[in-house]
């Protein structure tokens, strides 16, 4: 399985020159003019530099390793460049407590401000995260004289609360560089954003909980197809398997029950101004009948307008 490695550190790029814009008479930029901005972090090795790279390559202005406190001021000259630049993203690397508070400062300004603001979050395993520092033969940027784990854990720790905070959080422990890209035009790629965006993601429990759900759903009350000769060595997106799942007392039931719980939640989701969602579907091995499911609830979902990425996170694993 190809993974993304840690990303090289690179230079602060030099904002360009930017046409100052018509201002008010209180000297403040026409609002209407303010850019949107997407600030990537995450763990080190999780790949933000490949994140940025594919905002950088959709037409986004992309600074990496910029001070939080600069933001504000990208923010300010994005307003004044008259539509130049009109998406702004900012890798930030928090390598200290202090460097947080400022990130936090920050956001914060700029919410007040009324800017169009997202964070997207890069997660990963410790055993991947490991194995990607092992494979370049570079230290944790922040172990010191300790282990890479030991750099993992304290990196964790300092960003658990901008974790908490972000609007979307991309678990790449199972995920390749091309993978990643794709999980990120899925996001940005349109100009015209929709309102809110669902990834119904297939699982197996038996390889962990995907990190970045915000809802589990588990489908092992249901027979598994593995134990029917005939049946084992297809996966739910056939339809022989999809109609045996089905077949079975309750499921449609299930699925009927959860698209309607679903209306609830997307809808206070929209109230709240939550853009993302991950539904994650989970059986033994992620081969079955989770895969099942998910095919058909992203399709419930899709039905009632909501655009939705069906990823099976396991399938093809044994």
């Amino acid at each position: 399985m190809v993974v993304s490695t840690p990303e090289p550190q690179r230079q602060v790029q030099t904002p360009p020159e930017l046409p100052l814009e018509p201002q008010s008479e209180t000297g403040e930029a026409d609002s209407s003019e303010v850019p949107e901005l997407v600030i990537i972090s995450g763990m080190s090795g999780a790949g933000r530099s490949t994140a940025a790279k594919c905002l950088e390559d959709l037409g986004w202005f992309v600074v990496d390793n910029l001070p939080p406190a600069l933001i504000p001021t990208m923010v300010d000259l994005g307003a004044r460049s008259q539509g130049a630049v009109a998406r702004i993203s900012a890798v930030v690397d928090v390598r200290g407590r202090s460097f947080f508070d400022d990130l936090r400062s920050a956001l914060d300004e700029l919410e007040k401000g009324g800017v169009r603001l997202r964070v997207v979050f890069l997660e990963a395993s410790e055993d991947a995260l490991v194995r990607r520092f092992e494979n370049v033969r570079r230290p944790h940027p922040l172990q010191g004289d300790g282990r890479i784990v030991d750099g993992i854990e304290r990196e964790r720790e300092l960003l658990r609360e901008l974790r908490g905070e972000a609007d979307l959080v991309i678990d790449t422990s199972n995920l390749n560089v091309h993978e990643l890209r794709a999980k990120m035009d899925a996001h940005f790629a349109d100009e015209q954003e929709p309102e809110l965006r669902a990834t119904v993601m297939s699982f197996g429990f038996k390889y962990g909980l995907p990190v970045d759900a915000d809802l589990v759903v588990d489908c092992r009350f249901l027979p598994n197809p593995h134990w029917v000769p005939e049946l084992r060595s297809h996966t739910g997106t056939d339809e022989e398997v999809a109609r045996y799942v089905f077949d079975q007392p309750g499921a449609k039931e299930f699925l009927n029950g959860y698209v309607e719980l679903l209306r609830i939640v997307t809808e206070g989701y929209r109230r709240e101004g939550k853009r993302y969602m991950t539904i994650a579907v989970g059986c033994t091995g992620g081969k079955h009948r989770s895969v099942a499911m998910s095919e058909r609830l992203a399709k419930r979902l899709s039905a009632d307008g909501l655009e939705t990425v069906l990823v099976h996170r396991d399938m093809g694993r044994e």
